[in-house]
């Protein structure tokens, strides 16, 4: 099995950028090394039944030690960008100054890269909010948002030099959502209202950011990280496309709307009215300033039947498809539905494709690791991709996630979607099937 597009396809041609992606919290480790401060996924992780087999990020794959043999790593896969995000508590004090140590780390390890000709994509919040600041409210706390845009001055000042595009956030619906609305992540809050209050603190600090990181940064891109799922209804029943419309339009709408339209949508004051956030004036239009990219995450999709109490439930799709390790349905067309669906939509910006990937049972026997299910992934999803953009979807790139196996969040390391396997007690790096795959792809561009 290999990954293969038409010999005609945009996403061949140079100027498309093909990468691989990490985050902070879930690759360095070394989470009390330098200085750096403790944030709520080391305090959630120290959480009795959070983690799955009570794992926690203060080894990961030792990144903060290995990452020059990482970059040669990356090097050897013959992307032409890597995807990284930056840890907040490990380059600012309480106070708000520079911690020093936690910035050369950075500098060292994006001027090697820009050493080597890889192209550099940041990401300045990655779900690791500094855990004396979540005892102060955190994302509920609307001062979040401003000491956001300090945080967001001081790291592109001391390290534009070395980067080409900036994103100010990953994913604000998991941040949000699964962190203080149904508790599945850091902080482990669980109320509607929390989860969309924090939401809307999280826009807004995006929106706060971004003349400053202009300003510090002129000639680098500068956008957002969102992730979305294609819903599809449980039958045909109207109840059920109904509570297909309320899961897009909470999973969705209600991120990218802000952000491309400046409102909420309109749908949930009437029938959902506990899910709008508290909004003050001038709000919207500080977060619907215009950006220069859309990152767009993507892994699977969803079923949905109507609930009385919730609006929507979660169902398995009642034909016969393939799932992921994790137990994502592999749904390459609902990809393609989504992309074209949003450009139909919506004025979209360029649009990077910042993760896409699939946690399989991986085995490492006799050096080796056969992950034939990753490799069909990554092909039939590059296609749809391919797909979108000949719909006339304005796509610019593509990041595998992820350039090897970490910190899973709640799964800890019960999960893998890298490229790269990691034995964790030897921190030993095996390129799988998947990379090889993913290597040879590009050699033929």
């Amino acid at each position: 099995m290999s990954i293969k597009l038409p010999a005609n396809s945009k996403m061949l041609t140079p100027d498309f950028t093909f990468g691989v992606a990490t985050a902070a919290f879930q690759i360095e480790g070394a989470n009390t090394a330098d200085n750096r401060l403790p944030c709520i996924w080391d305090t959630f992780c120290a959480t009795p039944g959070k983690v799955i087999n009570g794992d926690d990020g203060s080894m990961a794959c030792d990144h903060y030690h290995l990452w020059q043999q990482d970059i040669k790593l990356i090097k050897e896969l013959g992307v032409d960008a890597y995807r990284l995000s930056i840890a907040w508590p490990r380059v600012m004090n309480e106070q708000g100054e520079a911690n020093q140590a936690g910035l050369d780390f950075y500098r060292n390890l994006l001027t090697k890269l820009k050493e080597e000709g890889i192209k550099v994509f940041v990401t300045l919040y990655h779900w690791d909010l500094p855990q004396h600041l979540e005892d102060k409210g955190g994302w509920l706390n609307r001062e979040t948002a401003y000491l956001f845009k300090e945080y967001a001055d001081l790291v592109t000042r001391e390290l534009a030099e070395w980067v080409d595009s900036w994103a100010t956030f990953n994913e604000p619906f998991c941040a949000a959502i699964l962190g203080y609305e149904l508790g599945i992540h850091a902080p482990g809050l669980s109320k509607p209202e929390y989860g969309r209050q924090a939401a809307h603190h999280i826009l807004l600090a995006h929106g706060l950011a971004l003349p400053v990181i202009r300003q510090n940064a002129p000639k680098a891109q500068v956008g957002i990280v969102i992730n979305m799922n294609r819903s599809y209804p449980a039958s045909a029943k109207s109840e059920d496309e109904f509570a297909c419309l309320i899961r897009e339009t909470l999973d969705n709408q209600f991120f990218i709307e802000p952000l491309m339209k400046g409102q909420y949508p309109k749908l949930l004051a009437n029938v959902a009215p506990q899910y709008l956030p508290q909004v003050l004036p001038g709000d919207m239009e500080i977060i619907s300033q215009p950006i220069d990219f859309l990152g767009m995450n993507f892994y699977t999709c969803n079923h949905n039947a109507y609930d009385a109490e919730d609006l929507f439930k979660d169902v398995k799709n009642s034909q016969p498809v393939e799932y992921t390790d994790i137990g994502w349905e592999i749904a390459p067309h609902a990809f393609e539905e989504l992309l074209i669906n949003l450009n139909q939509q919506y004025d979209l910006p360029p649009i990077f494709i910042t993760e896409n990937g699939a946690a399989c049972d991986d085995h490492l026997v006799s050096g080796q690791v056969d992950d034939d299910q990753r490799v069909r992934y990554l092909n039939s999803h590059i296609n749809a991709v391919n797909n979108a953009i000949e719909a006339g979807v304005d796509i610019r790139g593509y990041f595998a996630w992820s350039l090897m196996d970490n910190f899973e969040w709640a799964e800890g390391y019960n999960k893998r979607f890298g490229l790269v396997y990691v034995d964790y007690e030897t921190q030993k790096r095996t390129i799988k099937r998947s990379g090889y795959a993913y290597q040879a792809f590009l050699s033929e561009r």
